[in-house]
Protein backbone atom coordinates (compact mmCIF):
# COMPACT_ATOMS: atom_id res chain seq x y z
CA UNK A 1 0.00 0.00 0.00
CA UNK A 2 1.19 3.34 -0.76
CA UNK A 3 2.33 6.16 1.81
CA UNK A 4 0.94 8.60 0.34
CA UNK A 5 -2.27 10.11 -2.37
CA UNK A 6 -1.11 10.71 -5.83
CA UNK A 7 -3.75 12.51 -7.39
CA UNK A 8 -3.66 14.39 -10.75
CA UNK A 9 -5.90 17.82 -11.04
CA UNK A 10 -6.40 16.78 -14.69
CA UNK A 11 -8.42 13.58 -13.36
CA UNK A 12 -11.97 13.55 -13.75
CA UNK A 13 -12.82 12.86 -10.29
CA UNK A 14 -10.21 15.34 -9.10
CA UNK A 15 -12.49 17.60 -7.95
CA UNK A 16 -14.71 15.26 -5.49
CA UNK A 17 -11.27 13.52 -4.54
CA UNK A 18 -9.80 16.58 -3.51
CA UNK A 19 -12.87 17.85 -1.49
CA UNK A 20 -12.89 13.97 0.40
CA UNK A 21 -9.43 14.71 1.12
CA UNK A 22 -9.86 17.90 2.78
CA UNK A 23 -12.42 17.33 4.71
CA UNK A 24 -11.99 17.14 8.20
CA UNK A 25 -14.34 16.34 10.83
CA UNK A 26 -14.66 19.17 13.84
CA UNK A 27 -17.68 18.13 15.40
CA UNK A 28 -17.50 18.34 19.35
CA UNK A 29 -17.14 15.46 21.38
CA UNK A 30 -20.72 15.25 23.21
CA UNK A 31 -18.36 13.67 26.28
CA UNK A 32 -15.78 16.10 26.25
CA UNK A 33 -17.90 19.46 26.26
CA UNK A 34 -20.07 18.07 29.19
CA UNK A 35 -17.34 17.57 31.22
CA UNK A 36 -15.92 20.99 30.55
CA UNK A 37 -19.15 22.54 30.90
CA UNK A 38 -19.16 20.70 34.99
CA UNK A 39 -15.66 21.99 35.29
CA UNK A 40 -16.15 25.31 33.89
CA UNK A 41 -19.59 25.41 36.42
CA UNK A 42 -17.17 24.36 39.45
CA UNK A 43 -14.89 26.71 38.91
CA UNK A 44 -16.91 29.52 38.19
CA UNK A 45 -18.86 28.66 41.66
CA UNK A 46 -16.36 27.37 43.86
CA UNK A 47 -12.90 29.27 43.04
CA UNK A 48 -9.97 28.04 44.64
CA UNK A 49 -11.50 25.17 46.12
CA UNK A 50 -12.23 23.67 42.53
CA UNK A 51 -9.43 24.45 41.15
CA UNK A 52 -7.07 22.46 44.22
CA UNK A 53 -9.68 19.32 44.03
CA UNK A 54 -9.11 19.42 39.67
CA UNK A 55 -5.62 20.02 40.13
CA UNK A 56 -5.35 17.33 42.36
CA UNK A 57 -7.51 14.86 40.36
CA UNK A 58 -5.96 15.65 37.27
CA UNK A 59 -2.50 16.20 37.83
CA UNK A 60 -1.81 14.62 40.94
CA UNK A 61 -0.65 17.50 42.79
CA UNK A 62 -1.93 18.02 45.95
CA UNK A 63 -1.62 21.38 47.32
CA UNK A 64 -3.03 22.94 50.28
CA UNK A 65 -4.01 26.23 48.98
CA UNK A 66 -3.73 28.04 45.01
CA UNK A 67 -1.01 30.07 45.92
CA UNK A 68 1.03 26.79 46.60
CA UNK A 69 0.08 26.34 43.06
CA UNK A 70 1.99 29.22 42.15
CA UNK A 71 5.19 29.42 40.23
CA UNK A 72 7.41 32.15 41.92
CA UNK A 73 9.22 34.55 39.43
CA UNK A 74 12.67 32.96 41.16
CA UNK A 75 12.27 29.78 40.19
CA UNK A 76 11.96 31.02 36.09
CA UNK A 77 14.84 32.46 36.59
CA UNK A 78 16.58 29.47 38.41
CA UNK A 79 15.48 27.68 35.58
CA UNK A 80 17.08 30.19 32.82
CA UNK A 81 20.44 29.78 34.22
CA UNK A 82 20.43 26.25 35.18
CA UNK A 83 19.61 25.37 31.05
CA UNK A 84 22.80 24.48 28.82
CA UNK A 85 24.00 27.24 27.28
CA UNK A 86 22.97 26.24 23.53
CA UNK A 87 19.29 25.90 24.62
CA UNK A 88 19.57 29.68 26.63
CA UNK A 89 21.01 30.94 23.21
CA UNK A 90 18.79 29.70 21.02
CA UNK A 91 15.66 30.87 23.14
CA UNK A 92 17.28 34.34 23.81
CA UNK A 93 18.05 34.83 20.01
CA UNK A 94 14.68 33.40 18.87
CA UNK A 95 13.36 35.74 21.33
CA UNK A 96 14.79 38.81 20.22
CA UNK A 97 14.02 38.08 16.57
CA UNK A 98 9.78 37.05 17.47
CA UNK A 99 10.21 40.57 19.29
CA UNK A 100 11.83 42.49 16.38
CA UNK A 101 9.55 41.16 13.99
CA UNK A 102 6.57 42.33 15.94
CA UNK A 103 7.53 45.84 16.65
CA UNK A 104 6.56 46.25 13.13
CA UNK A 105 2.98 45.55 13.52
CA UNK A 106 2.70 48.01 16.36
CA UNK A 107 -0.17 50.34 15.57
CA UNK A 108 -0.70 54.07 16.96
CA UNK A 109 -3.47 55.98 17.35
CA UNK A 110 -4.22 58.84 15.06
CA UNK A 111 -6.78 61.43 13.89
CA UNK A 112 -7.85 64.27 11.53
CA UNK A 113 -9.41 67.38 11.61
CA UNK A 114 -11.91 68.65 9.37
CA UNK A 115 -12.60 71.69 7.98
CA UNK A 116 -14.79 72.78 10.60
CA UNK A 117 -12.94 71.80 13.40
CA UNK A 118 -14.51 68.52 14.17
CA UNK A 119 -11.63 66.13 15.35
CA UNK A 120 -12.16 62.07 14.06
CA UNK A 121 -10.00 59.38 14.53
CA UNK A 122 -8.98 56.13 16.88
CA UNK A 123 -7.04 55.66 20.15
CA UNK A 124 -5.26 52.44 20.65
CA UNK A 125 -4.79 51.07 23.34
CA UNK A 126 -3.56 47.50 25.29
CA UNK A 127 -5.27 44.96 26.79
CA UNK A 128 -5.10 45.19 30.94
CA UNK A 129 -4.37 41.75 31.63
CA UNK A 130 -4.17 38.47 29.32
CA UNK A 131 -3.84 34.60 29.82
CA UNK A 132 -1.60 32.16 28.23
CA UNK A 133 -2.25 28.46 28.56
CA UNK A 134 1.26 26.42 27.92
CA UNK A 135 0.73 22.93 27.38
CA UNK A 136 2.81 20.58 29.99
CA UNK A 137 3.94 16.99 30.38
CA UNK A 138 4.05 15.32 26.88
CA UNK A 139 3.69 18.34 24.95
CA UNK A 140 5.82 21.26 26.30
CA UNK A 141 6.38 24.01 23.98
CA UNK A 142 8.88 26.60 24.95
CA UNK A 143 8.62 27.91 21.52
CA UNK A 144 4.74 28.65 22.33
CA UNK A 145 5.49 31.04 25.41
CA UNK A 146 7.13 33.16 23.06
CA UNK A 147 5.13 33.26 20.37
CA UNK A 148 2.26 34.23 22.62
CA UNK A 149 4.14 36.21 25.34
CA UNK A 150 5.92 38.12 23.27
CA UNK A 151 3.38 40.20 20.76
CA UNK A 152 1.29 41.18 24.19
CA UNK A 153 3.99 42.58 25.57
CA UNK A 154 5.02 44.35 22.62
CA UNK A 155 1.88 45.66 22.42
CA UNK A 156 1.87 47.46 26.29
CA UNK A 157 -0.11 44.62 27.87
CA UNK A 158 0.27 45.16 31.63
CA UNK A 159 0.04 42.00 33.01
CA UNK A 160 0.51 38.31 31.44
CA UNK A 161 -1.07 35.41 34.13
CA UNK A 162 0.80 32.39 32.10
CA UNK A 163 -1.20 28.67 33.29
CA UNK A 164 0.55 25.48 32.62
CA UNK A 165 0.21 22.10 33.92
CA UNK A 166 2.72 20.01 36.39
CA UNK A 167 1.17 16.24 36.20
CA UNK A 168 2.75 14.74 39.33
CA UNK A 169 4.51 18.15 40.05
CA UNK A 170 7.14 17.90 36.94
CA UNK A 171 7.91 21.81 35.60
CA UNK A 172 9.67 21.93 32.44
CA UNK A 173 12.45 24.05 32.45
CA UNK A 174 12.57 25.28 28.96
CA UNK A 175 8.91 26.65 29.52
CA UNK A 176 9.83 28.37 32.68
CA UNK A 177 12.79 29.90 31.18
CA UNK A 178 10.97 31.15 28.31
CA UNK A 179 8.31 32.80 30.22
CA UNK A 180 11.35 34.51 32.26
CA UNK A 181 12.92 35.58 28.85
CA UNK A 182 9.49 36.49 27.13
CA UNK A 183 8.51 39.12 30.05
CA UNK A 184 5.44 37.22 31.79
CA UNK A 185 4.32 38.22 35.22
CA UNK A 186 3.04 35.26 37.09
CA UNK A 187 2.28 31.52 36.41
CA UNK A 188 0.07 28.91 38.08
CA UNK A 189 0.51 25.18 37.97
CA UNK A 190 -2.64 24.33 37.21
CA UNK A 191 -3.80 22.97 33.77
CA UNK A 192 -6.72 21.53 31.32
CA UNK A 193 -10.33 23.47 30.98
CA UNK A 194 -9.80 23.90 35.27
CA UNK A 195 -6.72 26.66 34.18
CA UNK A 196 -9.16 28.42 31.21
CA UNK A 197 -11.84 28.74 33.95
CA UNK A 198 -9.92 30.19 36.32
CA UNK A 199 -8.22 32.67 34.21
CA UNK A 200 -12.39 33.10 32.65
CA UNK A 201 -13.91 34.24 35.67
CA UNK A 202 -11.32 34.69 37.93
CA UNK A 203 -11.27 33.47 41.78
CA UNK A 204 -9.75 34.35 44.98
CA UNK A 205 -6.41 33.73 43.47
CA UNK A 206 -5.74 33.65 40.11
CA UNK A 207 -7.01 37.27 38.49
CA UNK A 208 -9.68 37.20 35.78
CA UNK A 209 -7.96 38.28 32.14
CA UNK A 210 -9.47 39.89 29.49
CA UNK A 211 -8.39 37.63 26.93
CA UNK A 212 -6.77 33.63 26.29
CA UNK A 213 -4.14 32.75 23.82
CA UNK A 214 -2.11 29.57 23.72
CA UNK A 215 -3.12 25.83 22.30
CA UNK A 216 -4.13 22.99 24.46
CA UNK A 217 -6.17 19.29 24.12
CA UNK A 218 -9.40 19.11 23.59
CA UNK A 219 -10.38 20.01 26.56
CA UNK A 220 -8.88 23.58 26.71
CA UNK A 221 -10.40 24.13 23.45
CA UNK A 222 -13.91 23.43 24.43
CA UNK A 223 -13.33 25.59 27.65
CA UNK A 224 -11.86 28.54 24.98
CA UNK A 225 -15.00 27.97 22.83
CA UNK A 226 -17.35 28.62 26.08
CA UNK A 227 -15.82 31.10 27.75
CA UNK A 228 -16.08 33.39 24.52
CA UNK A 229 -17.73 36.57 25.12
CA UNK A 230 -16.96 36.29 28.88
CA UNK A 231 -13.09 37.28 27.65
CA UNK A 232 -11.79 36.91 24.25
CA UNK A 233 -9.83 33.97 23.00
CA UNK A 234 -7.24 33.98 19.93
CA UNK A 235 -8.86 30.71 17.94
CA UNK A 236 -9.61 27.54 17.61
CA UNK A 237 -7.20 25.71 15.96
CA UNK A 238 -7.43 22.33 14.13
CA UNK A 239 -4.57 19.83 12.87
CA UNK A 240 -1.41 21.63 11.80
CA UNK A 241 -1.34 21.68 7.42
CA UNK A 242 1.27 22.19 5.13
CA UNK A 243 1.04 22.93 1.33
CA UNK A 244 3.94 22.84 -1.11
CA UNK A 245 4.13 24.03 -4.45
CA UNK A 246 7.45 23.42 -5.61
CA UNK A 247 8.79 23.62 -9.54
CA UNK A 248 10.59 20.72 -8.55
CA UNK A 249 14.09 22.26 -8.29
CA UNK A 250 14.09 21.59 -4.74
CA UNK A 251 16.26 18.30 -3.70
CA UNK A 252 13.04 15.87 -3.11
CA UNK A 253 14.91 14.90 0.22
CA UNK A 254 14.09 18.60 1.68
CA UNK A 255 10.59 18.39 0.47
CA UNK A 256 10.01 15.02 1.99
CA UNK A 257 11.55 15.94 5.34
CA UNK A 258 9.07 19.32 5.36
CA UNK A 259 5.89 17.43 4.70
CA UNK A 260 7.51 15.33 7.74
CA UNK A 261 7.48 18.29 9.94
CA UNK A 262 3.82 19.07 9.80
CA UNK A 263 2.78 14.94 9.45
CA UNK A 264 4.23 14.71 12.78
CA UNK A 265 2.48 16.83 14.96
CA UNK A 266 -0.52 14.24 15.15
CA UNK A 267 -2.22 11.53 13.31
CA UNK A 268 -4.83 14.50 11.90
CA UNK A 269 -1.87 16.72 10.41
CA UNK A 270 -2.20 17.68 6.73
CA UNK A 271 0.90 17.74 4.33
CA UNK A 272 0.30 18.07 0.99
CA UNK A 273 2.57 18.75 -2.25
CA UNK A 274 1.63 20.43 -5.72
CA UNK A 275 3.94 20.15 -8.58
CA UNK A 276 3.66 20.24 -12.46
CA UNK A 277 6.68 17.79 -12.52
CA UNK A 278 5.52 13.59 -12.43
CA UNK A 279 8.67 12.65 -12.03
CA UNK A 280 9.88 14.71 -9.23
CA UNK A 281 6.55 13.63 -7.33
CA UNK A 282 7.82 10.36 -8.39
CA UNK A 283 11.37 11.43 -6.54
CA UNK A 284 9.66 13.06 -3.32
CA UNK A 285 7.43 9.91 -2.73
CA UNK A 286 10.88 7.57 -3.02
CA UNK A 287 12.46 9.77 -0.60
CA UNK A 288 9.59 9.58 1.69
CA UNK A 289 9.79 5.60 1.75
CA UNK A 290 13.29 5.77 2.66
CA UNK A 291 13.68 8.52 5.00
CA UNK A 292 10.76 7.71 6.78
CA UNK A 293 11.98 4.46 8.75
CA UNK A 294 14.21 7.06 10.10
CA UNK A 295 11.89 9.30 11.81
CA UNK A 296 11.30 8.72 15.82
CA UNK A 297 7.66 9.73 15.03
CA UNK A 298 7.45 7.48 12.15
CA UNK A 299 4.00 5.66 13.27
CA UNK A 300 2.33 9.29 13.57
CA UNK A 301 3.85 10.72 10.29
CA UNK A 302 2.50 7.07 7.91
CA UNK A 303 -0.86 7.64 9.26
CA UNK A 304 -1.04 11.09 9.14
CA UNK A 305 0.79 11.20 5.55
CA UNK A 306 -1.54 7.96 4.35
CA UNK A 307 -4.95 9.48 5.46
CA UNK A 308 -4.42 13.02 4.43
CA UNK A 309 -1.69 13.53 2.99
CA UNK A 310 -1.41 13.82 -1.09
CA UNK A 311 1.36 14.32 -3.53
CA UNK A 312 -0.42 16.33 -6.84
CA UNK A 313 0.37 16.84 -10.15
CA UNK A 314 -0.78 19.87 -11.32
CA UNK A 315 -0.95 21.24 -14.75
CA UNK A 316 1.33 24.76 -13.83
CA UNK A 317 2.14 26.59 -11.47
CA UNK A 318 -0.44 29.13 -11.59
CA UNK A 319 -3.19 25.87 -11.52
CA UNK A 320 -1.42 25.04 -8.11
CA UNK A 321 -1.87 28.82 -6.65
CA UNK A 322 -5.35 28.23 -7.52
CA UNK A 323 -5.70 25.20 -5.75
CA UNK A 324 -3.85 26.54 -2.79
CA UNK A 325 -6.45 29.38 -2.62
CA UNK A 326 -8.72 27.12 -2.43
CA UNK A 327 -7.54 24.91 0.53
CA UNK A 328 -6.27 28.00 2.03
CA UNK A 329 -3.49 26.34 4.16
CA UNK A 330 -2.07 27.32 7.60
CA UNK A 331 1.97 26.99 5.84
CA UNK A 332 2.08 27.75 2.61
CA UNK A 333 5.96 26.88 1.03
CA UNK A 334 6.75 28.16 -2.39
CA UNK A 335 9.73 26.36 -2.98
CA UNK A 336 10.45 27.72 -6.33
CA UNK A 337 13.36 29.77 -8.31
CA UNK A 338 11.50 32.72 -8.53
CA UNK A 339 8.43 32.55 -5.42
CA UNK A 340 7.65 36.15 -5.33
CA UNK A 341 6.40 36.53 -8.71
CA UNK A 342 3.43 34.06 -7.53
CA UNK A 343 2.69 36.20 -4.56
CA UNK A 344 0.06 38.25 -6.31
CA UNK A 345 -2.46 34.80 -7.16
CA UNK A 346 -1.78 33.76 -3.19
CA UNK A 347 -4.46 35.33 -1.43
CA UNK A 348 -5.28 32.88 1.69
CA UNK A 349 -2.69 31.45 3.38
CA UNK A 350 -1.60 31.96 7.31
CA UNK A 351 1.97 32.38 6.61
CA UNK A 352 4.00 31.89 2.98
CA UNK A 353 7.74 30.57 3.37
CA UNK A 354 9.30 31.75 -0.36
CA UNK A 355 12.05 29.84 -1.35
CA UNK A 356 13.59 26.50 -0.97
CA UNK A 357 15.92 27.69 2.14
CA UNK A 358 12.74 28.86 3.59
CA UNK A 359 11.58 25.38 5.72
CA UNK A 360 8.32 25.85 7.80
CA UNK A 361 10.17 25.01 10.77
CA UNK A 362 12.31 28.01 10.85
CA UNK A 363 9.34 29.80 11.07
CA UNK A 364 8.01 27.45 14.17
CA UNK A 365 11.02 28.82 16.32
CA UNK A 366 12.66 31.67 15.32
CA UNK A 367 12.26 33.04 11.83
CA UNK A 368 10.90 36.04 13.75
CA UNK A 369 6.80 36.01 12.38
CA UNK A 370 4.00 34.29 14.70
CA UNK A 371 3.89 30.62 15.03
CA UNK A 372 0.16 30.73 15.80
CA UNK A 373 -1.63 30.59 12.53
CA UNK A 374 -5.65 29.64 11.30
CA UNK A 375 -6.07 26.27 10.28
CA UNK A 376 -8.93 24.53 8.71
CA UNK A 377 -9.40 26.58 5.89
CA UNK A 378 -9.64 30.18 8.38
CA UNK A 379 -7.23 31.54 6.25
CA UNK A 380 -9.65 32.74 4.29
CA UNK A 381 -10.72 35.13 6.91
CA UNK A 382 -8.24 35.41 9.69
CA UNK A 383 -4.79 36.13 10.19
CA UNK A 384 -1.96 35.12 12.27
CA UNK A 385 -1.19 36.31 15.98
CA UNK A 386 0.14 38.94 16.47
CA UNK A 387 0.75 42.43 18.56
CA UNK A 388 -3.26 43.79 16.78
CA UNK A 389 -4.83 40.77 19.09
CA UNK A 390 -3.71 42.68 22.21
CA UNK A 391 -4.74 46.08 21.34
CA UNK A 392 -7.99 47.29 20.62
CA UNK A 393 -9.65 50.23 19.10
CA UNK A 394 -11.65 53.07 20.51
CA UNK A 395 -13.35 55.45 18.01
CA UNK A 396 -12.85 59.13 18.63
CA UNK A 397 -15.70 62.13 17.47
CA UNK A 398 -15.26 65.22 18.51
CA UNK A 399 -17.58 67.64 17.00
CA UNK A 400 -16.81 71.47 16.80
CA UNK A 401 -19.85 73.64 16.83
CA UNK A 402 -19.75 74.76 13.69
CA UNK A 403 -19.81 70.55 12.80
CA UNK A 404 -22.92 70.07 14.98
CA UNK A 405 -24.82 72.03 12.31
CA UNK A 406 -24.30 69.72 9.48
CA UNK A 407 -24.32 66.93 11.32
CA UNK A 408 -27.16 67.24 13.48
CA UNK A 409 -29.72 68.09 10.43
CA UNK A 410 -28.35 64.64 8.49
CA UNK A 411 -28.73 62.53 11.70
CA UNK A 412 -32.15 64.63 12.83
CA UNK A 413 -32.75 63.21 9.30
CA UNK A 414 -31.73 59.80 9.69
CA UNK A 415 -33.52 59.40 13.41
CA UNK A 416 -36.66 60.29 12.12
CA UNK A 417 -36.39 58.16 9.39
CA UNK A 418 -35.71 55.02 11.79
CA UNK A 419 -38.51 56.36 14.08
CA UNK A 420 -36.07 57.35 17.27
CA UNK A 421 -37.18 60.81 17.70
CA UNK A 422 -35.18 60.89 21.12
CA UNK A 423 -32.23 60.61 18.59
CA UNK A 424 -33.38 63.25 16.83
CA UNK A 425 -34.21 65.43 19.47
CA UNK A 426 -30.21 64.82 21.02
CA UNK A 427 -29.03 65.86 17.21
CA UNK A 428 -31.25 69.02 16.62
CA UNK A 429 -30.66 70.62 20.38
CA UNK A 430 -27.16 71.04 18.72
CA UNK A 431 -28.03 72.96 16.27
CA UNK A 432 -27.98 77.09 16.68
CA UNK A 433 -31.52 78.40 17.47
CA UNK A 434 -32.99 75.38 19.22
Amino acid sequence: MSTITRLRSSAPDFEATLKKLLAFDAEQDDAIEAATARILQRVRHEGDAALLELTNQFDQVNASNVAALEIPAEQWRQALTSLPSSQRQALEVAAERVRAYHQHQRQESWSYVEQDGTRLGQQITPLDRVGLYVPGGKAAYPSSVLMNAIPAKVAGVSEIIMVTPTPHGQRNAMVLAAAAIAGVDRCFAIGGAQAVGALAYGTESVPAVDKIVGPGNAYVAAAKRRVFGTVGIDMIAGPSEILIICDGKTLADWIAMDLFSQAEHDELAQAILLCPDAQYLDAVEASITRLLPTMPRADIIRTSLRDRGALIQVRDLAEACAISNRIAPEHLEVSTEQPEQWLPSLRHAGAIFMGSHSSEALGDYCAGPNHVLPTSRTARFSSPLGVYDFQKRSSLIHVSAAGAQTLGKIANELALGEGLPAHAASASFRLTGK
